[in-house]
């Protein structure tokens, strides 16, 4: 059984929701926490009393009150951003797009500046830009104006939160390289496919994202050992999703006698339970992460096709020997077996990957 543990760890701000996969049953859970410090990168966003603001607090006058409280000049344009509307300014890891309207609706408009400033003050014509504030994968776009002798101040709130993902396997951090995942966002296309945020994203690092729902496909290792689970992230929080792997090693050998020597060049379909292709390589002694269950390996050599059967066990690694005798065409073998020789008994229908969420 594939499960996926996503637990809310004391890296958290207050509550992180977990949602279920699709037909799985669960409940979400919940609990608070004091934030992290580095997940933002140098952004304090814990909120703290109105009579107690500390010394790293900048505030920020809104536009309408640049006559008293701004030092702009007229035609400036000073940007700033906010984690969230009610929190702090965001100093480091910003990057800012400014463009220029093109007076063609059917025109593409002109970059015409770029900064990595936490806060920067823009010399403009009076006119309208379109304004691009990103932080890590969150962003936010808007049209702003500067009239003519009238400096501008704008706040951009990204409400944006983070999201760090850990592979487990056998209850322990996934060694550095075998596993990855892909970020899916909760809009969907005309073909209801969700829309990429990013992929091949490596686990344990903190991605800065909009707040929203994002789903979670962790692959460990080269094959099927595969996960799904739906997560929201909250603006302002840091939400810890630990994604449970169990898995197992198969390496396959093609030989002519029972411990012999393998063969090289000998090409290798692994199939699934139901005959589905799982994995292809090819070798003398190829290794593969699978994800438990049964399965039938085909080994191709010199136009002729051996098979054997063989079960991964969850942490187990297991050596397939695939003995060179009585072999028979590919042609030959998928008109007489179209289910690579697997009748409806050999199916286990219980093999089915489910996901669970637990609170550790």
């Amino acid at each position: 059984m594939w499960r996926a543990s996503i637990p809310v760890c004391s890296g958290c701000w207050s509550c992180c929701h977990v949602f279920l996969a699709p037909n799985v049953a669960g409940p979400a859970l919940a609990q608070n926490a004091e934030p992290p410090a580095d997940w933002s990168a140098g952004v304090e966003v814990k909120k703290t009393p109105a009579e107690a603001k500390p010394s790293n607090t900048t505030v920020i006058e809104r536009a309408e009150d640049a006559k008293t409280g701004t030092t702009l000049a007229g035609g400036q344009l000073k940007l700033v951003a906010l984690l969230t509307a009610d929190g702090q300014q965001i100093d480091q890891g910003l990057i800012w797009r400014v463009y220029q309207d093109a007076g063609d609706p059917l025109a593409k408009a002109k970059l015409i500046a770029e900064k990595r400033e936490a806060s920067p003050v823009l010399k403009l014509p009076p006119g309208e830009y379109t304004v691009n504030a990103s932080f890590g994968r969150a962003h936010i776009t808007r049209k702003v104006t500067l009239k003519p002798d009238a400096p501008s101040l704008e706040q951009f709130v990204l409400n944006a939160g983070g999201l760090r993902v850990t592979a487990l396997v056998g209850g322990k951090k996934a060694p550095e390289g075998m596993a990855t995942y892909a970020l899916y966002a909760d809009d969907r296309d005309q073909s209801d496919n969700r829309s990429p945020v990013m992929t091949g994203a490596k686990p344990n690092l903190i991605m800065r994202l909009n707040a929203g729902i994002y789903r979670i496909v962790s692959v460990y290792g080269d094959a099927n050992a595969r996960v799904e689970a739906d997560v929201t992230v909250e603006a302002g929080k840091l939400t810890e999703a630990n994604i449970t792997h169990t898995a197992g090693k198969a390496t396959f050998r093609l030989v002519t006698r029972a411990g012999g020597e393998a063969l090289p060049d000998t090409h290798w379909t692994v199939l699934a339970a139901n005959g589905d292709v799982i994995k292809e390589s090819v070798g003398a002694l190829p290794t593969h992460v699978l994800a438990p269950g049964d399965y039938t390996v085909l080994a191709k050599l010199g136009g002729l096709a051996f098979k054997r059967p063989f079960t991964v066990k969850d942490g187990e690694t297991v050596t397939v020997e695939v003995l060179k005798e009585g072999g028979e065409s590919p042609a030959t073998s998928q008109e007489q077996q179209p289910s690579a020789g697997l009748t409806p008994a050999d199916i286990d229908p219980s093999l089915e990957p489910s996901l669970e969420i637990k609170n550790p």
